[in-house]
């Protein structure tokens, strides 16, 4: 695989790093295009095939490990793969464009490992456990035990920050983006 460069941002859920990434995606002097993911999960509120995510069986997706397809992939919850197929970043960069990722620490630490020098791997840290906790009550998408079980992951993922090459504290959203509008303008033109 050659191509452009990789901007990986990974954080526990509801850290902030989807809307970094979205907003990121509308600066065109990055020439960034997103990843997506493939899921054995079902698709939760308005998430689009294709979009958000490639929605597939976990028979599908145990079929893709199976025949080494994925760039990086982790068993998140029980039964609930996340991946990324190699197929995804060479379509990418077909269109010469750079790869960004919103994806988990464990996939994001694992394409640093695999291209260290084409990776910039960035860790959006949220200004607390309690913070977290009220930012994913309020999206609504999910029942107690479920953010319980992300508040708890949170903690694990939290401990990883160090591992990436950058940490972007999330207290003020602005500034966070700018924040990473400048890491990647910078990284992308190095």
């Amino acid at each position: 695989m050659e191509g452009g460069k990789l901007i990986v941002f990974s954080a526990p859920s509801g850290s902030g790093k989807t809307t970094i990434v979205q907003h990121l995606l509308k600066q065109e002097d990055l020439n960034l295009e997103f990843s997506v993911s493939c899921t054995s999960r079902e698709a939760r509120g308005d998430e689009k095939h294709g979009e958000n995510y490639y929605f597939i069986s976990l028979k599908e997706f145990k079929q893709h490990i199976k025949n080494d397809d994925f760039l990086e992939w982790e068993e998140v919850y029980r039964d609930n793969f996340y991946g990324t197929l190699k197929s995804e970043v060479e379509r990418i960069w077909s269109h010469k464009k750079n790869v960004i990722f919103d994806i988990d620490v464990v996939g994001g630490l694992r394409i640093k490992k695999k291209y260290p020098d084409k990776t910039l791997s960035v860790f959006v840290k949220p200004p607390s456990i309690d913070e977290l906790k009220i930012r994913l009550k309020k999206r609504k998408t999910e029942s107690d035990e479920r953010i319980n079980m992300r508040i708890a992951k949170a903690s694990v993922e939290l401990a990883t920050a160090p591992q990436f090459d950058y940490i972007i504290k999330n207290h003020d959203l602005e500034t966070a983006l700018n924040e990473a509008h400048d890491l990647v303008e910078r990284f992308i033109k190095n």
